[in-house]
């Protein structure tokens, strides 16, 4: 059983989730100072304008060079699977179109998910229920990822999630690929398997997907 991290809701220094990024994908938020939890932890957040709880898990990351004809504007991708989980009888909007997920370099830099033309359109087969839609339906779970273009010294960050409360959720990520999918999603990235195409889908078990 996995650990469900609770916390109460805190405010953070932006108002909205979109001006705590600028154009070059780059800032500094200042989230809420939530104890760092390791990475594979569950925590349960608000849903998008505060609306029912998404219980969101960071499972597996890897860092590759190239992820199908797609080639970084700074030296490599970091690509994070998540599961987002809603055990509710009724819908969930986590906040991962709008902005949630962030990537705290260890310099201190925060960089928004899709941070490059080429970050923002990755989306393996296998990896992206519901077609990356950010709505979860009631109990049940969906698997999506998020794509980082990086440096090499800002591998090794922390992954940080503003839920629709405004709370900042954070974990540390591995300086090496690692999670129980690392090898499947280095796979379909490196033949560039997108939600248009046929492949690792077929490989992977239950893409409708129940909680529990």
């Amino acid at each position: 059983m996995r650990h469900v991290a609770r916390a109460s809701v805190l405010a953070v220094t932006c108002l909205s989730l979109a001006a705590c990024s600028d154009g070059d994908g780059k800032s500094d938020p200042q989230p809420s100072p939530y104890t760092a939890l390791k990475f594979g932890q569950t925590a349960d957040t608000a849903g998008a304008d505060g609306r029912g709880t998404a219980r969101i898990t960071p499972e597996t990351i890897v860092y590759v060079d190239k992820a199908g004809a797609e080639a970084p504007e700074h030296d490599l991708f970091a690509v994070v699977t998540f599961k987002a989980g809603n055990p509710a009888k009724d819908s969930v909007r986590t906040t991962a179109t709008q902005g949630g997920f962030r990537w705290k370099t260890p310099d201190g830099k925060t960089i928004k998910a899709g941070n490059s033309e080429p970050a923002g359109s990755i989306a393996p087969i296998g990896f992206n229920d519901g077609g990356g839609k950010p709505t979860v339906r009631a109990d049940t779970y969906q698997v999506n990822t998020v794509a980082f273009d990086l440096t090499t010294v800002e591998k090794g960050g922390t992954l940080v999630y503003v839920d629709g409360d405004g709370a900042a959720f954070r974990w540390k990520v591995p300086s090496t690929s690692s999670g129980p999918t690392a090898k499947a999603l280095k796979s379909a990235l490196k033949r560039g398997d997108s939600v248009d195409g046929t492949g690792l889908a077929a490989e992977l078990p239950g893409l409708a997907r129940e909680a529990g």
